[in-house]
Parts: C-alpha cells; sequence; structure tokens
C-alpha cells in the first residue's frame, strides 16, 4: 500500500512517556502508516524516540491536569471520558494501541476501527487484588466501586472495536475470558538483526528485565545464592535495592548497561533466565537472537517464543525450588543446544514478520 493510497490514519496509543516494548510497535505501525496522526493521553517528548516525534501527537484533557506527566496513572477513572471527547471525525483507520486505555475512542461511523492489544489492562483484571493489596488505606477503600466501573466500562468498549490483534496466544485467550471477545495473533517486533553470537561464551547465567515484584528477581538471586552459580542481573525498579543487597558474591547486580554491553551480556552468557509470566516478552527472543539458550517460567508469551528441547526450556513452578530443578535440567541438555536454530528462531519475530500480519489483517478487515 503506497503512501498516497493509504486510508488517513489514527493511532491511539495509552501513554507516551518512555520507549518500552509498546512503544517499539508504534514505532513499527508508524513505519506502516507514515502519515498517521497519533493521539494519547499523556506525552513525554524527550522521552520519545525520534520516529514517534516526527508524528503529529493529540493529547487528551489528562495532559493538561497537575503533575499528569508523572502521575497519569491516578487519572484512570477519567480516561474513559478523556477517550470519548478525541476528535477523530475524517479518519478512515483508527488503530489503538491497548495496555492503558486506548480502545474506547469514538471513531466516525464509517472508520474501521482495529486494536492491537498488549494486555487488557492488568490492574482491572488479572492483578486487581495484588495492587488492591498494595495500595494505600484511601486507595483500598475506592478502588472496589471505581475499579468496578471501569471493568465494565472496558469490556462495553471492546464491543465497539471492529477487530481485535493480541500480541500473543497467552493475550488472544485473556482478551477471550475478559471481554468475549476472538482476536486474532500478530507477535509484536523485536531487532532481531541488532543481535548476534560471540565465540567467547561464559559461565555466567544473565537475567534483564524490571525489578518488580511480578518479575520474580528474588525467586533468581535466592536460588542462585544457593546453588552458588555466576549470575548477571540487569535491571532497575523498587526492587533493585533489596535484590542487590541479598546477593551473594557469585551474583552481580547492576541497574542498566548501554546497548553494546546488553548485547555482549546477552551473546557471552550461559544461557538466560526469564522468570516473569509476561504477555509476550521480547527479552527471551533477543537472547535467541544473540545465539543463546532461554530457561524461563512456562507461561504467558514466552510459550509462543521459546521451542522446547530446541531453543530452551521451560521450569513449571514460580519458585526458588522450581528454578533449581529447571537450572538442572538445562545444565544436562546444553550439550545438544545449536546456537543457530535459536537464531532462526528469533527470526519469526523479525519487524517485517510484523508488517506482514497486521497489514494482512487489514486487508482482511477491507481496507
Amino acid at each position: 500500500m503506497s503512501v498516497r493510497s493509504q486510508p488517513r490514519t489514527a493511532i491511539v496509543h495509552y501513554w507516551l512517556v518512555g520507549m518500552r516494548g509498546g512503544e517499539r510497535v508504534l514505532e513499527r505501525l508508524i513505519h506502516l502508516f507514515p502519515n498517521a496522526d497519533i493521539f494519547t493521553h499523556v506525552v513525554v517528548p524527550e522521552a520519545l524516540s525520534a520516529t514517534i516525534r516526527s508524528r503529529p501527537i493529540k493529547t487528551s484533557f489528562i495532559q493538561k491536569l497537575p503533575g499528569a506527566r508523572r502521575y497519569y496513572q491516578r487519572y484512570l477513572p477519567l480516561m474513559p471520558l478523556a477517550l470519548e471527547q478525541l476528535d477523530l471525525r475524517g479518519y478512515d483507520l483508527v488503530i489503538s494501541s491497548e495496555s492503558g486505555p486506548a480502545k474506547g475512542v469514538l471513531p466516525a461511523p464509517g472508520a474501521l476501527h482495529i486494536s492491537y492489544v498488549h494486555s487488557p489492562m492488568r490492574y482491572l483484571w488479572d492483578h486487581y487484588h495484588d495492587y488492591r493489596e498494595t495500595a494505600g488505606a484511601l486507595n483500598r477503600l475506592l478502588m472496589p466501586p471505581v475499579f468496578h466501573y471501569l471493568r465494565n466500562w472496558d469490556t462495553v468498549s471492546a464491543g465497539r472495536v471492529d477487530r481485535i490483534i493480541a500480541n500473543s496466544t497467552f493475550i488472544q485467550k485473556r482478551i477471550a475470558k475478559a471481554w468475549r471477545r476472538e482476536a486474532s495473533v500478530v507477535h509484536p517486533p523485536v531487532a532481531v538483526d541488532e543481535f548476534g553470537p560471540s565465540d567467547a561464551v561464559s559461565d555466567r547465567f544473565l537475567w534483564v528485565g524490571q525489578m518488580i515484584a511480578y518479575k520474580r528477581p528474588d525467586v533468581v538471586v535466592e536460588a542462585f545464592n544457593r546453588l552458588g552459580m555466576p549470575l548477571l542481573m540487569v535491571g532497575d525498579g523498587d526492587m533493585h535495592e533489596r535484590i542487590r543487597k541479598i546477593a551473594g558474591p557469585n551474583v552481580t547486580v547492576l541497574k542498566r548497561l548501554d546497548f553494546n554491553g546488553l548485547k555482549q551480556a546477552y551473546a557471552t552468557c550461559r544461557a538466560l533466565v526469564f522468570s516473569a509470566e509476561e504477555d509476550f516478552g521480547i527479552v527471551p527472543v533477543e537472547a535467541n537472537a544473540s545465539g543463546r539458550p532461554v530457561l524461563a517460567y512456562g507461561s504467558g508469551g514466552v510459550l509462543d517464543s521459546i521451542i522446547p528441547w530446541q531453543t530452551g526450556l521451560f521450569y513449571d513452578e514460580q519458585s526458588v525450588e522450581g528454578l533449581i530443578a529447571g537450572i538442572e535440567d538445562l545444565e544436562a541438555w546444553l550439550g545438544d543446544f545449536d546456537s543457530a536454530k535459536a537464531m532462526a528462531n528469533a527470526r519469526r519475530f523479525a519487524p517485517e514478520r510484523f508488517d506482514e500480519g497486521f497489514m494482512a489483517q487489514v486487508r482482511e478487515a477491507g481496507l
């Protein structure tokens, strides 16, 4: 589809305050629809890539509220109203990028609305009790009625979308559970060509991610403390200081690496340990693209990306004992690992594969 023949397109992204997996998908959508206008609740331009900043970005009234650039999630109850006030008249195609509230816009009657879903909002559905448990007293009091309203709105707004695309089979199932809607699967783009193998593989394992509770860095550091095996952990977050303090002498804990350092860490690690249940999970694909195997907790999007006994292994229980059992299985299997197969597997998630899958969905929808 040439630029001149493209429908006038609006892309609605929940908020633009940094560059993570959702924003990498947005960059690719801009590649596919270079004349698209971007709509969002809150934007922090200096935190975004040049690709995203190159397009007009229009914000909802949330942007003008006090402290919105930092505390935007506190305005979650107002976001349904804010979305419905965005003026999308004149757009033929509306693409919502959904993880926070984005799909609840009101397109023109003749417009096609496609929602690419990274996840139904976790704080409304599967992580609701976790968030409430850790909230302050006032929020614990307010959350039940407010989130009840938001869950109803979330389901109703899903019914207004013409076509839903999930980023993994795991999210496809969660969409069916939460919204009672069918979804196709198009995996997100991973820049696999930016990674490659190394001849100098070490005996050190690698863990990469935000050090927050659901990613279970505590399980990983405790397992390696017990085993005494070398481990590098890279990531910031509210658990970083705790992890650093309890790490044994065999565990190195860093807040971050530059990109070249991260590529080297991937390419030279004995294996990547992936302890979270993620919606998709880009990190395991990057490890495979670097020619290294993955030991992953066997749930979530990683079931789409890792081929057991070929590009990695799964462990069954998100616990210290479960991870140790997985490491023992991995050690017994590593002699059969073929880095070429891992790199070939990673190519299934190259950006051009996302392009093909997404545009096939657009064509099937009639544009």
